[in-house]
This record gives C-alpha cells, sequence and structure tokens, in this order.
C-alpha cells in the first residue's frame, strides 16, 4: 500500500521539522543543553532508517550509508560534548567518529549520483567548483591549522582535515544539482542539509585558524539544523524521486549555474593579490589550482563546442530522417531528387512508390511493435535487394520510395526485385511466446522523370500510378501515363461538386423492391433498399462505384450516409402515414466503416427514428464483411448497441471477403446478402448453385435472414427459390426508382399484409 496517498504517512517530514526547530530553539535558549542532540539526531537516524521503507525508495543503499553517517556524526558530536576537557589524544575520539561519518556521507550522496549517472558537463563544471573550494580552504584554514606552533601534529591534520572533506561535499553537491533538471523538496532539503554541515565546519574552521578547536556552545547550531534538515528530507513523500534523475538537455552555462562556478574560477586570482600567501608552498597551490581551473575551463569549452556541433548534426539527421528505420524521409529525398534530375548523366531517373498491402490487418492483429518491425524488416529487404545506387526512402506510415538512375529493363527488373523481396514471409513474435508468419504485398507505382520534370511532380505521379495499382487489386505495379493524372484532375472535380452537393442536399434516393419468395410467385414485396444517387448538372449521372469512392476518400462518407439515413427513415414514415406499405414492411440503408466508427451513431439513428415514429424492427442496415475483420472494440459495442435497439444488421456482398462462421457467430448480425457474383450463374453453374446452398444451410443453422441480390431471370428467380432463399431483389422486379415511382410500383403489387413478419428475417 505504500503507493498510495496516506496523509498521516505523508505529513511524518512536517512534524520531525516541526520538533527539529523547536528542540534547536530551545537548545539555543540553554534550556535543553544535553538533550537536543541525542534528540535530533536520533530522530534523524531513524528517519534514515524507516523513511525509505515508509515511502517504497528505490535504490535503499544511499540511505543505509546516510543512517550509518548519521550514527557517527551523532556519536562524535556527543563525543565531542562528553570528553571536551579530557588530555590528547582522549578528546580528538569524537573528531575520529566525525570524520567516519563524513566518509560514509560521502559514499551515500556518490550512491545517489552513481544511481543518476555522471554528466561529464557537470562533473567538469564541479570539479572547477571543487578546485576552488579547495584553494581557498588550503590557503585560508588548512595552512593556517598546520602551522600552529606546540599543537599536536594530529590535531593539526584533524583540523586541516574538515574543510578539504568539505570541498568533497561541495564537489558532490554542485554534480547533483547540475545533473538534474527537477530538484523536488526531498532534494532541497537534503542540499539545504549540506549547507548547514559546510556552515558549521566553516565557522570550526575559522576559530581553527587561531588554534582554537572548541568554540562558543551555538557553534554547533548548524549541525542541529542538519540532523533536522537531513531527516525531514527522509521523510518527505519526494524522496522516492531521490533514486532518479531528470537530465538536463543542455548542460549550458546559464546565469544561475555561472554564480556557482564564477567565484570558483576567480578564487585562485583573487588570493594571489591577498597578503599572506607568498610562501612557496602557498604559490605552488595558487599555481597548480589556477592552471587546473583553466584547463578544466578549456576542457569544458571544447566539450560544449563539440557537444554543440554533435547535437547539430543529430538534429540535421533527424530532420532529413525516418527515426523507425533510418532511411531518407521524404524531406531528404525531395533533396536527392532534385540533385539526380539535375545531373547530365546517361540513363533515365525512375521512381517507384510503394504502399504495403494488408500492413493494417498486421497493426490491428499483432500491434503497433509487429507493426513497427514489419516496416525495419521491409526497409532492410528494400536496402539489399537493390543495387547500391538506388536510394530507399520512407515517406509515410506503410510507404516507401525507391529513386535510381538506370535504363528501363533494369527499372522493370528493380520493380520485380521490390515485389518479390515485401511478398516473403516475415515470422512476427507475439505475446507470451507466441508468432507467426505474416505475408503483406505491396502495390506500387513507377513513374519515368521526363526532361522538365521536378521532384514534387515526380512523387505525384508516382503516388498516382500507385494508387491505380491499388484500384486494379493491389499487391501489383503501374507505371504511370499522362491518362492518370488526367483521371486525377477528374476525380478532384468529382470531389469538389460532391462537397457542395452534400452540403446542399442535391443528391436523391431510389428505392429497389426486396420481394419474398416464399408464396411461389416471388411478387410479394417485403421491404426496399434505399440508393444514393447523384445527377450532375454539367457531368449529368455519375454512378454510385465513383462517387462513393471519392466520398471515402475525402472524410465525406459520414455527412453523405447520415443524410441517407434520415431521408429514408422519413420517406418510410411517409409511406406508412399513407398507407402506401404495412407495418412490417422495412427498408435496407447501407453504412460505411467509418460511420460505425462513430461512438454516438446509435444515439442519434435512436433519435431520427423516435422522431419520425417509426419502429426499429423496420431498419435494417447493410455492413461490409471488413467492418466484422478489421472493426475495433468501438465498432463492436456500437452493433451490439443497434441490436439493443431493435435495429437488424445485414452483412452486404457475403462471400466476396473475409467470410468466415467465426465471424457471424462473434458479431450480432441478423441477416447475410448474397453477392449478385453468385447469382448471376444460377441455372446454368453448378458450382454457383452449391456455394447458395451452403450459404442457405448456414444462415439457416444461424437463424439468419437471407437475401439475395442481383436477380435478373426468372430462372434465376426459381433456382432461388427452390434452394430456399426467402428474399430477393434484382432488375427482374425493377430497377431502384425515385420514391414517387416506387410509390406507384407498390401500388401495382400485392401488399404484405400479413401481421408480423417471415421466418427468415428475425428481429430479435
Amino acid at each position: 500500500m505504500t503507493g498510495y496517498y496516506h496523509p498521516a504517512r505523508d505529513r511524518l517530514w512536517v512534524g520531525l521539522l516541526a520538533v527539529g526547530c523547536a528542540v534547536t530553539a530551545l537548545w539555543a535558549l540553554d534550556i535543553l543543553p544535553g538533550l537536543a542532540f541525542p534528540l535530533v539526531g536520533g530522530l534523524t537516524v531513524a528517519a534514515w532508517a524507516a523513511g525509505p521503507r515508509l515511502h517504497d525508495v528505490r535504490p535503499r543503499r544511499p540511505w543505509r550509508l546516510l543512517t550509518a553517517a548519521a550514527l557517527f556524526f551523532l556519536a562524535g558530536v556527543v563525543l565531542r560534548a562528553l570528553l571536551e576537557a579530557q588530555p590528547y589524544p582522549l578528546a580528538q575520539l569524537g573528531d575520529a567518529f566525525s570524520v567516519c561519518g563524513f566518509g560514509l556521507f560521502i559514499a551515500g550522496m556518490l550512491a545517489f549520483l552513481n544511481r543518476w549517472g555522471l554528466n561529464r558537463h557537470a562533473l567538469l563544471d564541479g570539479l572547477i567548483v571543487c578546485i576552488g573550494a579547495a584553494i581557498a580552504s588550503a590557503l585560508l584554514f588548512v595552512l593556517p591549522a598546520t602551522t600552529i606552533p606546540g599543537r599536536p601534529l594530529l590535531v593539526s591534520v584533524i583540523a586541516g582535515l574538515y574543510p578539504l572533506l568539505d570541498a568533497v561535499v561541495v564537489l558532490i553537491g554542485v554534480n547533483l544539482a547540475f545533473t538534474t533538471a527537477v530538484r523536488q523538496p526531498a532534494f532541497v532539503l537534503l542540499g539545504a542539509m549540506m549547507l548547514m554541515l559546510f556552515a558549521g565546519d566553516l565557522w570550526y574552521a575559522i576559530i581553527g585558524r587561531t588554534g582554537d578547536v572548541n568554540g562558543p556552545r551555538l557553534i554547533d547550531l548548524p549541525f542541529l539544523l542538519a540532523f533536522t534538515l537531513g531527516g525531514a528530507a527522509a521523510l518527505h513523500p519526494t524522496a522516492r524521486a531521490l533514486g532518479r534523475a531528470t537530465p538536463l538537455p543542455i548542460q549550458a552555462w546559464s546565469p544561475a549555474r555561472m554564480l556557482v562556478i564564477g567565484p570558483a574560477v576567480a578564487m585562485p586570482f583573487v588570493l594571489t593579490v591577498l597578503p599572506g600567501h607568498e610562501t612557496p608552498l602557498a604559490r605552488w597551490i595558487l599555481g597548480a589550482g589556477g592552471a587546473a581551473i583553466v584547463a578544466l575551463l578549456l576542457v569544458r569549452a571544447s566539450d560544449a563546442v563539440q557537444s554543440h556541433a554533435a547535437a547539430q548534426r543529430r538534429f540535421e539527421h533527424q530532420a532529413t530522417h525516418d527515426p523507425l528505420t533510418g532511411l531518407p524521409n521524404r524531406r531528404l529525398l525531395a533533396l536527392m531528387v532534385e540533385r539526380l534530375l539535375s545531373e547530365p548523366k546517361p540513363g533515365d531517373v525512375w521512381m517507384f512508390y510503394l504502399d504495403l498491402d494488408g500492413f493494417k490487418l498486421v497493426n490491428d492483429s499483432w500491434g503497433h511493435p509487429a507493426g513497427d518491425r514489419l516496416i525495419v524488416e521491409v526497409g532492410t529487404r528494400l536496402r539489399h535487394a537493390l543495387p547500391a545506387e538506388a536510394t530507399v526512402a520512407r515517406v509515410g506510415g506503410d510507404e516507401f520510395v525507391v529513386v535510381r538512375r538506370c535504363v528501363e529493363p533494369e527499372a522493370m527488373a528493380d520493380a520485380r526485385r521490390i515485389m518479390e523481396c515485401v511478398e516473403r514471409p516475415l515470422l512476427l513474435a507475439g505475446p507470451e511466446g507466441t508468432g507467426a508468419e505474416v505475408v503483406v504485398g505491396a502495390s506500387m507505382g513507377i513513374v519515368r522523370a521526363e526532361r522538365h520534370d521536378t521532384a514534387d511532380a515526380l512523387m505525384r505521379d508516382a503516388d498516382t500510378a500507385m494508387y491505380r495499382a491499388k484500384e486494379q487489386g493491389r499487391n501489383r505495379w503501374a507505371v504511370f501515363d499522362a491518362s492518370m493524372r488526367d483521371a486525377v484532375r477528374e476525380r478532384v472535380e468529382i470531389e469538389v461538386a460532391l462537397r457542395a452537393a452534400v452540403a446542399q442536399e442535391q443528391l436523391s434516393i431510389a428505392y429497389q423492391p426486396i420481394v419474398d419468395l416464399t408464396d411461389g410467385r416471388g411478387e410479394r414485396t417485403a421491404g426496399a433498399e434505399a440508393l444514393v444517387r447523384w445527377e450532375h448538372p454539367v457531368r449529368g449521372w455519375i454512378g454510385p462505384n465513383m462517387f462513393i469512392a471519392v466520398a471515402e476518400d475525402a472524410n465525406l462518407i459520414s455527412a453523405l450516409g447520415a443524410w441517407v439515413l434520415r431521408e429514408s427513415v422519413q420517406q418510410l414514415a411517409g409511406w406508412r402515414a399513407a398507407g402506401i406499405v404495412g407495418e412490417d414492411f422495412w427498408l435496407s440503408v447501407n453504412v460505411s466503416p467509418r460511420q460505425l466508427g462513430d461512438a454516438a451513431f446509435a444515439e442519434r439513428l435512436a433519435a431520427t427514428l423516435e422522431q419520425a415514429r417509426v419502429p426499429a424492427r423496420n431498419l435494417v442496415l447493410e455492413i461490409t464483411e471488413s467492418v466484422m475483420v478489421e472493426g475495433s472494440e468501438l465498432t463492436e459495442r456500437l452493433l451490439r448497441r443497434l441490436r439493443e435497439l431493435g435495429v437488424r444488421i445485414c452483412v452486404d456482398d457475403f462471400g466476396t471477403g473475409f467470410s468466415a462462421l467465426g465471424y457471424l457467430r462473434r458479431h450480432p448480425v441478423t441477416g447475410v446478402k448474397i453477392d449478385r457474383s453468385f447469382v448471376g450463374g444460377l441455372g446454368g453453374n453448378l458450382q454457383d448453385e452449391e456455394i447458395v446452398r451452403a450459404v442457405v444451410a448456414m444462415s439457416s443453422a444461424l437463424n439468419l435472414s437471407v437475401v439475395a441480390e442481383g436477380v435478373e431471370t426468372v430462372a434465376q428467380r426459381d433456382v432461388l427459390a427452390a434452394l430456399g432463399v426467402p428474399l430477393a431483389q434484382g432488375w427482374l422486379w425493377g430497377k431502384a426508382v425515385p420514391p414517387g415511382e416506387f410509390a406507384a410500383t407498390l401500388a401495382t403489387l400485392p401488399a404484405w399484409d400479413r401481421v408480423g413478419e417471415p421466418a427468415a428475417v428475425r428481429s430479435d
């Protein structure tokens, strides 16, 4: 439960801080002269021992070292107070514990630094500050302390050792501060503790210049505060953040950093002009220290320049290369193509623009990491399969471009090599050690550069040819010709006109009857399919195969589909109100996968049906097989919500895609529509008859309705009736016509006047 917020536990640091400050204040007033250090020190030892466990801090080794350091510090302070009046060397026993405490404290802080990772620039800056501090300590405190006459050597060594240990603490503290960009409260408290230690030792060093080893009582005040701040740091919830650093992206000499480094750099020069440092040893310290600082500054400046150059190269590479494959990206490819086009060399510049077929299925089935591995593998294969002078680039999610100067036979050979290397099976690792061999294809457009072509024009034409290859059946290539450019221009013009037509509701809806074959004559009208039509004022009739595809590509299909649904439901409501159709007459409307990707689709449809007062069971939504295969969890939930409303769902063009019994069982569909390609051969093709028979048997087992589309002859109708297909539609009963004409046609056909619906069309 350590990862959850716990008010009492997470405020322990406030209590320790308050107790420590209160005890320190009482000690300063001489109220607790002998109990302050044991009490505050003991609390700090307990906090450093228990705090990391309370907050599940990892790693715990630095805190164990700090706990041991606190014990030695506490023992040193207590022994120094108890043995103050004892003769040498017993009086120095407390200093021995304090020096050991320094060693453990430095080891603990180094463990934090090791966990964070040493940054070269932070280390160089820290060394500059450390050397500056060491020079000042040596000249101002260490040398005076060691030259005091009549004092035992051990006392002088200890007096001179503290300032040098403080210089090491400064080095570690500066490195910690310079290594991380985020300084949490626990870090600030720990840093404040180090400052208090430094302040206390500095005070002792100042009085030590005159030979004193024990100053006034308040000289120990910084150490009490250091204990308090250190204990609060261990109990603060952000102590767990001390186990990791937030690296600085650039180790720049910022103004704040220069405030720390500047005095250290100036220290040798300032001390040189001050009196009292004329001895050979002092001059040697100043010279060696100053030279070391200058050397470190030169190394730091050189590193900064090299790092800047490396960062510049890295940024340039990132700006011109794909981060996943390392191949040139679209920007660099354009520059390389322009250079190729400008070179007066023999041969033509050929561009191959390929898009992977089946990549989305790999992503959806195996996840994006598997898709990334596939992309990397395809890029590697292309580089190895093609000549060294060929340029391979990645210009999109699953799109690659190859450019090469060569003659036409070599270009065609390259095209074959590209297709072969893409189609080779690839082993993908799945979760829990599973794996599978996947095969993808590629649709590729090929274009040869003309004299005045640009890189953008070449990529545009290659992309156009690639889409032509997709239209021709995928997994193939197409060579660009001028007619494709005209087709693209026409498609763009159609898109512009379609946007206006959708916005201004200039399209129309035609209705084709769906008849009941169970009465033996196939004349009873059971329902109708609503089909959108578009007659352009200039171009005239535009087939749905053309403008529906454009609507899909232009992201207009959702608006178009919503309009068709709304108009169709309102038309059905009008027919019902006028008594033209019976209560059980139903309407079938096509919906696109994009519509089914809208989470609010079901609720909007429910509102439309309620407003028109049309029961949901009188509406059938036709979906494609791809919705079942490629649909997301959102689509699955949406289909189930539609069934809860009472709307029926039929699989259109059944048998032409990924037809599988498993998909029908897993998804809440209520019927299938047999594609016209299987109906056209009925009466003369036994294979088509067997396919239809199998579909009927499967649908009957799953309690699904069956509709056959594309019926044009009496023979086809009779075979369907004999095979047990209950519903059919096609030109045999009429083409799709406007609503007025359809209503007039209904008047000449027998109405479906039975209450309820045929068993083949379920609504539950």
